[in-house]
């Protein structure tokens, strides 16, 4: 039914349309016209309405064509297939299924919107309906497990180079991967293994990238930490900026089976707003404060401290004084 009033409007687009009329035309109550009218307007559908008047649609969200994109993606293998729902708990809650059911690598899980969504240290994710790019990508690499750990490095690497390809030139990395616009957080990225001691069976590259929300539709635990690519004053096409990553990701990904992750790693620490900065690090065991000094060769961040360099494998990172980061062009 819902369906079928969407339809309608799309069909008078531009047009008012009374809910009484609504109501004749598809045998329900203006009440029940009423629910659908504010489900519709809870997916992104923009639907003006006037006392007398009825109901005028004006927007629609812009959704994932997902054939276009097995199409037209310029990978060898990295999104030829896409499962896709539109609802879904976690994208990478489904991935994991899918691979342990056999999915081949380079299988995308998407959706238009989690409600589930999870981000590092089991935190929630603010993953609304199409208003941002909810996927999870199946691999299986040839490299030992003890280098997966790695994968979220060049992950942030390869989407910082998108971005600011797509205007957002002042976006850095905050250790391990948060991709940061002045301070605020416009992606999150969760890998999650499944493996034995010696070698991966699958592996799960979760992203979540936040395009088109605006301050007002974000919870109030989030303003002031989150942002989207509107929020900063530029409107992406969703459909155009995945594939940009996409491809972005299998370039940096077969540079890394093929080369190891050595100059990835050194292309981190050009976008990296956390090394050469005074930081705090919460542990289990608690906080610890120093001078971000570089990353090792496993991607683990060392910390300068009064009594000696510590290496920090996992940790929540907060920047207590800015430096200029030095932002070299080029792979």
């Amino acid at each position: 039914m819902r369906q079928d009033i969407l339809s309608y409007l799309e069909a008078h687009r531009g047009e008012f349309v009374s809910g009484q009329k609504l109501s004749e035309e598809l045998g329900i109550t203006r009440t029940a016209v009423w629910k659908h009218i504010c489900a519709l307007r809870d997916k992104g559908y923009t639907i003006a309405s006037y006392t007398k008047r009825g109901y005028c649609l004006t927007e629609v969200p812009e959704l994932m064509e997902i054939d276009r994109l097995m199409d037209e993606v310029k990978t060898e293998y990295m999104g030829k297939n896409i499962i896709y729902r539109e609802r879904v708990d976690s994208t990478n809650t489904l991935a994991k299924q899918l691979a342990a059911e056999g999915s081949g690598s380079g299988t995308v899980v998407m959706a238009e919107e989690q409600t589930g969504g999870r981000g590092r240290l089991e935190r929630s994710f603010f993953s609304p309906y199409a208003k941002g790019l909810w996927f999870s990508l199946i691999l299986r690499p040839p490299f030992p497990p003890a280098e997966v750990a790695k994968m979220t490095l060049l992950a942030a690497v390869a989407l910082t180079r998108v971005f600011r390809i797509e205007g957002l030139a002042n976006c850095v990395i905050k250790w391990p991967n948060d991709i940061l616009v002045d301070g605020k957080k416009i992606v999150g990225i969760l890998t999650e293994l499944n493996a034995s001691m010696e070698q991966v069976d699958y592996m799960i590259l979760g992203m979540g990238i936040n395009t088109s929300f605006t301050e007002e539709e974000l919870p109030e635990e989030l303003r002031g930490i989150a942002t989207s690519f509107r929020m900063e004053g530029i409107d992406i096409n969703r459909n155009d900026l995945w594939m940009s990553v996409v491809e972005e990701l299998e370039a940096y990904y077969e540079k890394a089976v093929n080369e190891g992750f050595v100059s990835i790693l050194e292309e981190w620490k050009t976008l990296s707003v956390t090394l050469g900065a005074d930081v705090e690090v919460m542990l289990p065991k608690g906080m610890l404060a120093g001078k971000a000094v570089d990353i090792d060769a496993d991607g683990n961040l060392l910390l300068a401290t009064a009594d000696g360099v510590e290496r920090i494998v996992a940790g929540d990172v907060r920047v207590r004084r800015k430096h200029i980061v030095n932002h070299k062009e080029g792979k």
